[in-house]
Parts: C-alpha cells; structure tokens; sequence
C-alpha cells in the first residue's frame, strides 16, 4: 500500500518512493539541551515517532538519526544572543556540561515516558566537531565561504536558489534587520559556519579548527551528524514548523553546497502546539509547559499522546487543560473496555481485513491520525465483532498509536465493587441522585472509578 507524504519543499503530498527499496533514512533534529523539553517541543517527536512506526507498519526498516545540540546554538537562530548552554549554566549556577548531562536525560525521559522509540543513533555535537570541521572545509574549497571578523561565513549569494524550502524573498525589513545583527556579512542572509571571535569573551566550549581556535554555528552540526549516519543523501528530514525560515534553509545550503546535488528527497515539518491567543509555547517567551507539569496534575503521558494524535500533525494545535481532559477521558474508557474484551477472549481469531485496511489507508495517507483513532472507537463499539476480533485488531493499531493499548490484561472487578455499581445504576434509573453520588464515593474509596458511558457505564482500577 502506497504511503503518501506532504513534503513542505514542494508543498504537494507525494508518493513516499526510498532511495533504497525496503529501507527508509530518516533524521530528526533533535532538542537544544539547556532546560527541560517543553510539550511543545515533544509534539515533534511525537511526529517523528508516529512517522517512523508508519514505516514499520508498512514492513520499511527504519534508519533513523537524532542529534542533540549541545553546543553552537545561540538564543537567536540568525546567529545573534547568547549561547544556549550558557545561559542555562549561568541559571543554575552548573558547568555547561552539567547542563548538558542533566538536560540530555531529562530529554530522554520524557521519550520513554511517551513511548517514544528511540532512534538507530542518537549524536551529541560535541563528539562531531572534526566531522563538522571536515564538512566546513568541502563547501569552503567549492567557493561558498569567506572569513571576516575572525568567523567563517556561508555566502548565500553563491546559490542560485538559497531559500527555496521557505520560499524566502530576500528583500524587505527582515532582511535590513539582519544585516543590523552583523556588521561582517557580505549579505543579509549568510550565516556563521564557525566562530572564532564572539561578543562574550571566555566562550566555555571551543576546539582547534584551521580558522581558529572556536565553535560551530548550530546549523552545520545537522549537516555533518546526517551525512555521517546516513550518507550524503538520505529520504527524510523532520523538524517543527519554525525550523523552516531559517534552520532547515541553511542546512540545505551548506549540504548541497558540499556536496553537489540534492540532499534531502522529502521534508516533513509539524505544526505549533498554541497556548492563549494562538501564541507559540516557547522558552525564551516563559509560557512553557513541561510533561512532568501535567504528571504533577494527575494526566498520564500517554494522555496527552493520544491528545496529538487527536490532531493532524501538520494543523495548529491549541493546547488547554479541558482538552486534554477530553484525552484523559477517552484514554480510561478506552482500558476499561478493552480490559472487558480481554476478560470476555477466547481462542484464537483471523484479523478482519476490512477494518485493518481502513486504518491502513488512514495512516498512509500523511499520517491521517484522527481518522485512524475514529477507526479504533469503530472497532471498540461495533456489536459485529467478537472481543477477540476486537482485541486483534486494536492491537495491531497501537504498533502505530503506542498508547499501551496491546498491554492492557483483563481486569476482574471484585463482586462487592460491581454490586454497589449495579445498586448505583438502580439509584440513577430512579432518579436518587443523592444516592448514587452515595455509591460513587463508596466505589472510589475502594480504589476504583465508575465511568458513565451512552450505552451503560464501565468500572475501573484508579
């Protein structure tokens, strides 16, 4: 079955065809490690992870490769502010490489915690510095370099069709303003490829280079690791939205600059998780969330899981506590009905193909997850399907989802438990509301939870 995928580069959905029949190479740019990810942020991964279990599904093996930047990311990404492992050493009063180690497995974490399938390799920029050197070196000595101020800039003037991802027109007040951030550029949109001289003197991380002692600017590292991994051309990149104008851009203009020709076949970027007035959570801004924030508020991670696959990755989402309250919810009725389908499961089944094939076409076609979660509650509530048929197929949809649905073991509810819902259910028929609150705080101080559906109710463990 065909898998078809918007690739932002040519703003057209298209047939996902690998350079390499059965085989995907997939990078994912990975998080900047000077504080905790924030829910924002982890949508993307929850993208990349989505994405990449798609493939598996569809029989692909997966190469995939995450950086973690832990070095050259300065708080501007148009190579202005401070760098990002300062300043957070500078919060807490650490080494930046405490920062890093503290951060890095905070990040991976939030990973597992989510579900979230680590990649084939995972690379640290610090231990990539001579690739990063290396790579700087192929696009100097094709001519796409030159050195002012003590760095070593990438000369956008030199390609034809710098900004084609974004689309950019390189005129206007963006770009008077980025020639205001830096003296030394011969255009408005070159970039950094390496610091040598810096406005804050005693740059804790620097290493020999041939320009230097100094840093690498953020976006050569993503150029150097993939390459590294995955070969001067590869299948996939993903990356959030934001990373378009600006991140992204230059990486393409300094991969095809060394080596020649197209990089990258497919580019996948998700939306924003919004907060308030539709405004970007974000940690320069303050408004960020993190996801031991929601742990602390009593949400499961793989509430606010099923919350993203709720919505297109490629469709703005607004987060709120009522939202993710709706996931909350479905996710509890969800175990409690599968537990019932495992109590009431006998023998072995055939999958129905039917049902599988909907879900099939609702994932391949960009990662259609609202349609496939309404094909997963198609599956919980028909009374066409036995609870073994059900059980087959709901676990053949969370290789994709990862919701834990495949784990869930069948759930015996004591007879004592299941006689005060009963009596409250007789108290509801009744109208005794004062009653069945009664027997709802009685069932609850017994450890479990009754919850109310359309066609009856359902009881389960707190």
């Amino acid at each position: 079955m065909e898998i078809r995928l918007n690739n932002t580069m040519t703003r057209e959905k298209e047939v996902f065809r690998p350079l390499e029949p059965g085989e995907v190479k997939l990078y994912t740019c990975g998080l900047t490690v000077y504080n905790f990810a924030h829910i924002g942020n982890l949508r993307a991964y929850v993208f990349a992870d989505t994405l990449k279990r798609v493939f598996l599904f569809n029989g692909y093996n997966v190469n995939h490769v995450m950086n973690i930047t832990d070095v050259g990311h300065l708080t501007d990404d148009e190579d202005s502010g401070e760098d990002k492992m300062e300043e957070g050493a500078r919060r807490e009063g650490k080494t930046v490489w405490e920062i890093v180690d503290f951060y890095t497995q905070a990040f991976f974490k939030d990973m597992e915690k989510l579900r979230i399938l680590l990649p084939t390799t995972t690379c640290r920029a610090t231990r990539h510095i001579d690739d990063m050197i290396e790579m700087i070196k192929k696009i100097e000595s094709n001519g796409f370099t030159y050195i002012a101020g003590g760095n070593v800039y990438f000369d956008t003037s030199k390609l034809p069709d710098y900004g084609k991802l974004g689309r950019l027109k390189l005129d206007g007040e963006k770009t008077r303003s980025r020639v205001e951030s830096d003296p030394y550029k011969r255009n408005p949109f070159d970039f950094v490829l390496w610091f040598t001289r810096y406005k804050y003197e005693n740059h804790a991380m620097q290493w020999d280079s041939p320009w230097g002692k100094g840093f690498p600017g953020w976006h050569i590292e993503c150029s150097a690791m993939s390459s590294r991994y995955l070969g001067e051309r590869f299948d996939i990149h993903t990356g959030g939205i934001d990373h378009i104008p600006v991140h992204h851009t230059n990486e393409i203009a300094q991969s095809e600059a060394a080596f020649g020709h197209e990089w990258v076949n497919y580019w996948l970027h998700s939306e924003f998780l919004v907060i308030g007035e539709g405004e970007k959570m974000s940690k320069s801004l303050g408004n960020f969330i993190t996801l031991q924030t929601l742990a602390d508020s009593g949400y499961d991670p793989l509430d606010y899981r099923y919350y993203l696959l709720g919505a297109h990755y490629r469709k703005q989402l607004a987060f709120s506590l009522e939202a993710l309250d709706g996931a909350r919810n479905a996710m509890r009725k969800l175990r409690s009905r599968i537990s019932q389908f495992a109590e009431d499961s006998e023998g072995s089944v055939e999958i129905n193909r039917e049902l599988l094939e909907e879900f099939h076409e609702a994932i391949n076609d960009d990662l259609n997850t609202p349609r496939a979660l309404a094909v997963l509650w198609k599956v919980v509530d028909s009374d066409k399907l036995t609870s073994m048929e059900k059980l087959s197929l709901i676990n053949e949809f969370d290789r994709v989802f990862a919701l834990g649905l495949s784990e869930i073991e069948r759930e015996s509810v004591p007879e004592d438990i299941q006689e005060l819902a009963r009596d409250r259910s007789k108290a509801r028929e009744n109208r005794q509301w004062d009653r069945a609150d009664e027997l709802r705080k009685a069932i609850s101080e017994k450890g479990y939870e009754i919850l109310d559906e359309r066609d009856g109710y359902s009881i389960r463990k707190k």
